[in-house]
């Protein structure tokens, strides 16, 4: 049984289609990532999905539950880190990790939880008192505490260093070795392509394209793309033979080739074309 399963999803807000006729399925244990730009029904599908948002039509379960009819022992199931932060008074960051772990019939260790994100040196700090990358760490102990099967991650290295949020890419490598399913919504197409087993680009309420990072869009399969400089002037060639022209430009240049390169497609490239081509066809507003 998937750990979450939609078919042909749809939401309405007045004459926006927010969600226009999504499906797809995670397995148990994979992580797949939602990219797409604002506006695009990435946060509405989330919502969704964790019974906060009625759909107007299709199906969706979750865990084998239909989020609408989920009970407290399904809730138990999920953690949840949502794009705000939760506020939380007074509460130093112990006593909140603590007391949200009361809520769990096996939750993880509230220390550990802090280490992992990044926060033992604050742990008795108030809320109040963190900057906004501490407050959004914090968040993000909360929606793991409770040890969760299915975890929900909207945009959560939003106010992170890079230090910082590759030290939660480890936390989250760490959750998915254990066996928790992720469904991830970012705008960093780096987090995207370490974490995420697949990505799903969805524009307009729908989902264009599904694959894992490397395969998206065709991308393994793109031509690469070859440059260098000759007489002054940056030389670019398309080609499914990159080794063989290095090679030829290498025997032209008895040696070393000026300022040579060669890339493919990054996901980011990727990304872009499928957007822009969903453009281009009229399917964004």
């Amino acid at each position: 049984m998937p750990a979450i399963a939609v078919e042909a999803l749809t939401k309405s807000f007045g004459q926006v289609h927010a969600v226009n006729g999504v499906s797809f399925e995670v397995a148990p244990g994979e992580c797949v990532s939602l990219l797409g730009p604002n506006g695009a029904g990435k946060t509405t599908t989330t919502e969704i999905l964790e019974g906060y948002t009625k759909p107007d039509g299709g199906r969706v379960e979750v865990l084998g539950i239909d989020p609408q009819h989920g009970d407290l022992a399904w809730k138990a199931r999920l953690g949840i880190v949502l794009q705000s932060v939760r506020d939380l008074g007074d509460l130093t960051v112990i006593e909140a990790v603590r007391h949200f772990a009361k809520y769990y019939p096996d939750p993880k260790d509230p220390e550990a939880v802090i280490e992992s994100v990044g926060l033992t040196s604050k742990a008795g700090s108030r809320n109040a008192k963190l900057s906004g990358g501490q407050r959004r760490r914090l968040d993000v102990a909360l929606g793991v505490i409770g040890n969760p099967e299915l975890l929900f991650l909207d945009e959560p290295t939003t106010g992170f260093d890079p230090e910082a949020r590759r030290e939660f890419w480890v936390l989250i490598e760490t959750l998915k070795a254990e066996g928790a399913t992720i469904l991830l919504t970012t705008h960093y197409l780096d987090e995207a392509e370490r974490l995420a087993d697949r990505v799903a680009v969805i524009a307009q309420g729908r989902i264009i394209a599904c694959d894992a990072p490397h395969s998206l869009g065709n991308r393994n399969s793109a031509l690469a793309i070859v440059t260098w400089t000759e007489h002054g002037t940056r030389q670019e060639i398309e080609t499914a033979e990159p080794t063989r022209v290095a090679q030829e430009l290498a025997a032209r240049f008895a040696g070393e080739v000026p300022d040579l390169a060669i890339r493919r497609p990054s996901l980011e490239d990727t990304y872009l074309a499928l957007i822009e081509g969903d453009l281009a066809q009229g399917g964004l507003l």
